[in-house]
């Protein structure tokens, strides 16, 4: 009886290494499957796709980027608006791109002018004053891609930030334009090198 249990005891290990064993196959075989499809895929689109993790989708021939500045053309104007969103819009590009920035004749090129920059009453009170007032800060920009002409560009690109009327623009007026000026910059990149 202790015999017979030792051989079905035996047995039983035999089969579990056995299903074990053919499991590992099958699952060697599915690793090496699904390494062979990835490499697949790569050769297929590798010559075809440019993809980075920045969100970019950049040609492979395109190495610089010029910015100029942007002058201020608005009626009512910040004097510090024109450099801070120069220099903003060129961080932008170093931080997300791999593109060397040339002073002018990049293989893409951003230039363009401040044409708003205004505050009106968003929200008004009884007794007449703004409750709410809203900054306005709008862009002309021109995109120029010498790699790929068909991706330029001129348009306007405009957005706000809504503040309390009642304290009046100066004490918030910084906080502001780094607000929009952020939010302007994301979507002149999107729009120029993102393509989204």
């Amino acid at each position: 009886m202790k015999r017979a249990y030792s051989l079905n005891k035996n047995k039983d290990e035999n089969l579990s290494y056995e299903f074990l064993l053919a499991l590992n196959k099958n699952y060697l075989r599915m690793k090496r499957f699904g390494l062979i499809a990835v490499v697949l895929v790569m050769v297929i689109t590798g010559c075809s796709v440019n993809y980075t993790f920045t969100g970019t989708s950049i040609s492979p021939e395109v190495k610089t980027v010029s910015i100029k500045e942007f002058p201020n053309r608005a009626p009512n104007n910040n004097p510090t608006l024109s450099s801070y969103f120069s220099e903003e819009l060129r961080n932008k590009f170093m931080r997300q791109t791999k593109l060397e920035l040339v002073e002018s004749g990049g293989d893409i090129q951003l230039e363009g002018s401040i044409t708003q920059y205004n505050v009106t009453a968003e929200a008004m009170q009884a007794n007449l004053q703004a409750a709410q007032s809203r900054l306005t800060i709008q862009m002309k920009v021109k995109f120029i891609n010498s790699k790929e002409p068909e991706q330029d560009f001129d348009k306007s690109f405009s957005d706000y930030a809504v503040f309390d009327g009642s304290g009046g623009l100066s004490g918030v007026e910084d906080q502001l334009v780094e607000e929009i000026v952020e939010k302007l910059i994301e979507k002149i990149f999107n729009d120029s090198v993102a393509n989204w």
